[in-house]
This record gives structure tokens, sequence and C-alpha cells, in this order.
């Protein structure tokens, strides 16, 4: 979820799921070596368990990265090669790296030969002429060889030639039942597919037949689905959206006093409220406020003008 799952909404879905294992967005191996590295590995305490999400095509520079977020204390890396971005194209990683299974391989080897905490990887069903069944057998036999012991997959291909991410995360069909087929292959392997889910009946159906399901896009939209599935799976009590909130402000005051934009924390929570009353005019007044910089203060301004059209 590049640009998407940045602190401030890891530090803000936790406080709504407090057992679910938090993503960082996907960050180059690129970034980490030459660009802010004290930013880019920045976490809360609270936000454990949380997985550094990393993007490359180098072994040893991703072996370095690795050691990096383990040094920082996360809790595992995840080597994304499913992502269709056409900027992590251009740079040669992403999902085109699923039409060479043995580099991921010695990717991946490097990686977990540089740690102790648990490696993983994210890919799709396959990519453009490299989306057979066959070739999705040899990519995850090839990861499987190599000594990977989790795979979460993107129930899609990717069309890297001709569509654009967003139609990426659309257009091709699901096909959830080919990553069941997976753990079927590889019982030994930690199984997680993603895509689509959107509500708990998902949730547990996915359950029956693979070991997790990774949520992206509807718990960024509506992120109180996390809590929903909290309840369902674990039994935790559903959390007050208000008291969520206010602990968000908190955070949010001490982040504004640093300097952080209210923008970049406000977008993070438009979806508090997705299917209550007054949730239009709630994103609407976060966004009109975030645009003029106003102070955390706005977050009772929005409740205020949401409680009148209640």
């Amino acid at each position: 979820m590049m640009d998407w799952t940045d602190r401030h909404a890891r530090f803000f879905l936790r406080l709504l799921a407090p057992h679910v294992h938090l993503y960082t967005e996907m960050i180059s191996t690129q970034a980490l070596l030459h660009g802010d590295r004290q930013r880019l590995l920045r976490y809360a305490p609270m936000e454990h368990p949380v997985i550094m999400q990393l993007g490359g095509s180098e072994p040893d520079a991703l072996a370095l990265c690795a050691r990096m977020a383990e040094d920082a204390g996360y809790d595992a890396v995840n080597f994304n090669v499913g992502c269709p971005s056409d900027r992590v194209q251009q740079a040669k990683i992403g999902a085109c790296l699923m039409a060479e299974p043995q580099r991921v391989a010695d990717c991946f080897q490097a990686m977990q030969s540089a740690v102790n905490i648990p490696v993983s990887i994210k890919h799709r069903l396959g990519i453009d002429t490299h989306a057979s069944e066959e070739h999705l057998w040899y990519f995850c036999d090839t990861q499987v060889a190599a000594g990977c012991r989790m795979l979460v997959v993107h129930a899609r291909i990717a069309i890297l030639q001709g569509l654009s991410p967003k139609e990426n995360r659309e257009i091709p069909p699901l096909c959830h039942a080919q990553v069941y087929a997976l753990k079927k292959r590889y019982p030994q392997v930690f199984i997680c597919t993603n895509g689509g889910i959107c509500n708990v009946a998902e949730a547990r159906e996915h359950l029956s037949h693979v070991d997790g399901v990774m949520i992206g896009r509807e718990a960024y939209h509506n992120p109180y689905i996390l809590a929903v599935l909290e309840q369902a799976l674990w039994g935790t009590p559903l959390p007050d959206r208000l008291d969520v909130l206010r602990q968000y402000q908190e955070f949010m005051w001490s982040e504004w006093e640093a300097g952080t934009p209210l923008s970049q924390m406000t977008r993070h929570i438009l979806g508090l409220f997705q299917g209550q009353p007054g949730a239009r005019r709630w994103r609407q007044w976060l966004s009109q406020s975030a645009a003029r910089q106003c102070g955390p203060g706005v977050l009772d301004q929005a409740l205020a003008a949401m409680a009148q059209i209640q």
C-alpha cells in the first residue's frame, strides 16, 4: 500500500485492532540506502506486531535493508514482488520480478540469511505472459525450495503492459481457489490470501482453506472493519469510535507540534464513520480543513458538524 500505510495510518489502525499484523508501505532498498533512513524506519512501539515490507531486486541491498529492519525492532520482513506500480516497474522491482523466480529466491535467501526474524514473500498469481498455473507452481516451488515458509498471495494476475496500477487492483478477476490450491501443494507453508476481502463472512471462508487473510484497501477506506474482524476472530470487544478518535487526536497533537502536516494525519481517518449517519459530512469537513492547515482541534469541529445533521 505505497503512500498509504505510513506510521500515522498504522498508529490509527492499531487503536482499532490490537492483534492484527500491520505492514508498512512498500519501501524500496534505494530509499532506505540513500534516503531519509530514520524517517522510513520510524514507528511507534504500540504498532507491534509490525512488518517491514521491502521492494528491491539486488540480494545484497535487500539483505542490508532487512538487517536495518531487524535492528530497528521490526517483527518480520516481507519481500514484495506483487506491486504493479509504474514507479516500481521502472526500478525493475515489484511484480515484474515474477518473471524471474530464481532471482526472487536468491533475494529471499540473502535476506533470510542476514536476519533472525521471519522473511516472507508477497506476490501475484502471475503477470502478463507468465500467467499460467504452471508458472505459478514453478515460481512458488522455487521459493519454497529456497526456504520460504510464508507466501502472501494477491489472488489476481497483474497485467503490467496495458493496465494502470489502479486497474490492476480491480480488472483482473480474483481467483482465491488458486491460492487454496497452493496451501494443498505446500501444507508446511503459511499461505495468506489477499484481494477483495470486505467482511467477516469472506474472511472466515478464506480461513477455512488457508492460514491467513490480508486486507488492504477495505481496511483503509473502511477501517472499522478491522475492529469487527477482531471481535469475530479473537473475541475482542468492539472499541467506541469516539474513544479511538480521542486517542488518535492526542497522537496528532504531538505530531502537529513536531511539524507534521495535518493532511498527512487526517487522510487516514476519513473512513472511520463509513456507513454511519453524518459520515459524508465528516469526510468533507476534514478534507476542507486539512487544506486550510487547521490544527488537530478540527476533529472536534468535524464531530460537531456531523451532529448537526444526525
